[in-house]
């Protein structure tokens, strides 16, 4: 009787215990995912802000590439928009292009407008050509979710190498385009994010089958090789720099394939190292596979984990 009292107290310690260690390992998932929630929100919020821009940017390319000439007739100009040129004051051309509409991919829903600026005698081919651009309550919402944002604010635009996308393929084999300047970002729940931008991007490949390396040349204090940095919609300082440059591919929707990005936060001690280009099984994509995922890996005073993560 007494053996069988004990076999019973020492199964109640061992299921006591284990209980125990499962509330250990609950608390430190909740630690975990407390300590990355404001990370996985600005890696998210920065490729949906990206992929807005680069919509904008791709819009004003084709606009300053046909110069303003037969602009609602001409191949690959922007779906659902309308574009005026009429405003020349002294030396400088003003190309306004309103959108009330899906993008041309469909997946976007456009309104608000950009503003496009030039000198009356600057052609957007030439050699280092620069315009300045801005975003007057350019809203975007991702048909998917059904969430938005809006953007405004104002950026320099230059063609670094001169030509444009649509001779890749007939004589030109790279397009360099350099975009640097400061926007706010507004999102669906109210909050908002002030981001200063120094995107480098290289266009290379042929129609249909274009590729987009995307760099980071801008500087702040010890930080270099930064795409974006500034405040996010947590209100913390934040650095973003690519160190391995991110590939988009127009056959992939121009979702990025590979690449590595560091996100840091140092008022938090925290970092995430975004390698993007993985499949559904978590594994790297291959061939001319297209990616569904990311990888995600955090640093938080002195822990770690890592996260795939769906592309937004």
């Amino acid at each position: 009787m007494k053996s069988k009292k004990l076999i019973q107290l020492s199964f109640i310690l061992i299921v006591l215990l284990g209980f125990s260690i499962t509330g250990c390992k609950k608390d430190n998932l909740n630690q975990g995912s407390t300590d990355t929630s404001s990370m996985l929100q600005l890696t998210a919020d920065e490729i949906n802000v990206e992929n807005a821009m680069d919509d904008a940017v791709k819009d004003a390319e084709a606009v300053m590439s046909f110069g303003g000439i037969h602009l609602k007739s001409t191949v690959g100009l922007p779906c659902n928009a309308t574009i005026d040129s009429t405003s020349v004051i002294n030396d400088t051309i003003t190309f306004f292009i309103t959108y009330d509409g899906l993008n041309c991919n469909g997946n976007r829903h456009r309104t608000g407008k950009i503003e496009i600026k030039k000198a009356v005698g600057t052609h957007w081919g030439q050699v280092g050509a620069t315009v300045i651009y801005k975003y007057i309550d350019y809203t975007i919402t991702r048909v998917a979710t059904g969430k938005s944002l809006t953007l405004n604010g104002t950026k320099t635009f230059q063609n670094v190498s001169g030509g444009h996308i649509w001779q890749l393929g007939f004589g030109a084999t790279s397009i360099v385009h350099r975009i640097n300047g400061t926007m706010q970002t507004k999102f669906e729940d109210g909050t908002t994010h002030t981001w200063n931008v120094a995107r480098q991007v290289t266009y290379t490949g042929t129609p249909n089958q274009l590729l987009m390396t995307v760099d980071g040349f801008g500087s702040a204090g010890e930080y270099t090789n930064l795409v974006t940095w500034g405040i996010n919609r947590k209100d913390e300082v934040f650095y973003t720099q690519i160190t391995q440059s991110v590939v988009h591919k127009e056959l992939c929707s121009w979702d990025p394939v590979s690449g590595i990005k560091i996100h840091q936060i140092p008022s938090a001690n925290k970092s995430v190292t975004i390698t993007f280009g993985y499949d559904s099984n978590n594994q790297p994509v291959t061939g001319d596979e297209c990616p569904t995922k990311y990888r995600f890996d955090w640093q938080r005073n002195g822990d770690s984990g890592t996260i795939y993560m769906l592309l937004p």
